[in-house]
């Protein structure tokens, strides 16, 4: 079989991009003498698997095996690498935008995604998509952009999520935020009092009152476009995972990877 240096894979970083992500992996040393396998092989390991939506067992052999990618996966996401990844990387690409590196607005949603075997015994029912297995709330800035991120099962309502997300945004940005755009699920004075509580107000986004076909509404096809960036990642397509933790860990991974990507385009 070649070596991975020769077969490469389109999900592997780039000298310039590993460079930049390495600072936040390092919970040891890199050259550490209890480590068996590259570091930079094993964060391609679960760029690969994030990307493909392949199973486990079936990682290539170019990288790591793949109980030594899962382990150190998990070792990141318990330590918030790719929270802390992903909120340096939102800065900078506001700032490229010529923005101020903390938004004033954001854009809260949920979808659906559809339970599999694995992560069954916490699948709950949506009775609006009529689909059974976990929802995942987002909370972006006006570029779409993840500012925070909660996962629930499907029959849990999107306006009780409404205090842990505006809890997180503000965490995350020192409090900047003031207002966020959501759509007609979240009307009602529970989830506005929710938001108030941390220094946010909800602007519900209506559909107009005649429409045929498609419409694009006002801020609201930014938390839609988040949405789609991230079911490019096949391995979010469904819920794959047994823990809820791991599906949070790998939305944080997939933005990741979709914001240093943007980055670098944006220097070259």
């Amino acid at each position: 079989m070649a070596s991975k240096e020769k077969v490469g894979y389109p999900s592997d970083v780039t000298d310039e991009e590993w460079a930049f992500v390495l600072p936040y992996l390092l919970l040891s040393r890199e050259d550490s003498a209890h480590r068996e396998h590259d570091l930079r092989a094993v964060f391609n390991g679960v760029r690969y698997i994030a990307r493909t939506g392949n199973q486990w067992r079936f990682m290539p052999h170019d990288y790591p095996p793949w109980p030594a990618v899962y382990q150190q996966m998990q070792r990141w996401m318990r330590a918030g690498c790719f929270e802390r990844l992903v909120e340096d990387t939102r800065i900078l690409l506001r700032e490229f935008a010529g923005r101020k590196g903390q938004p004033t607005a954001a854009c809260i949603d949920s979808r659906t995604l559809q339970s599999t075997p694995e992560s069954g015994a916490r699948a709950g029912y949506d009775g609006a998509k009529r689909r059974k297995g976990s929802k995942v709330h987002i909370a972006v800035d006006t570029l779409g952009h993840l500012l925070a991120l909660s996962v629930t099962p499907a029959d849990q309502g999107d306006r009780a999520q409404v205090e842990t997300l505006a809890q997180a945004m503000q965490q995350v940005t020192g409090g900047t935020v003031d207002l966020a755009y959501v759509d007609q699920g979240y009307t009602g004075p529970s989830a506005a009092e929710a938001a108030q509580s941390h220094g946010i107000r909800l602007e519900v986004v209506k559909h107009p009152m005649a429409k045929r076909g498609f419409v694009l509404l006002p801020r609201r096809w930014v938390v839609e476009r988040s949405f789609a960036w991230a079911a490019r990642f096949r391995r979010l397509v469904r819920d794959y995972e047994r823990l809820d933790t791991t599906l949070k860990g790998f939305h944080y991974a997939a933005f990741a990877c979709l914001m240093i990507a943007n980055m670098f385009k944006q220097l070259a």
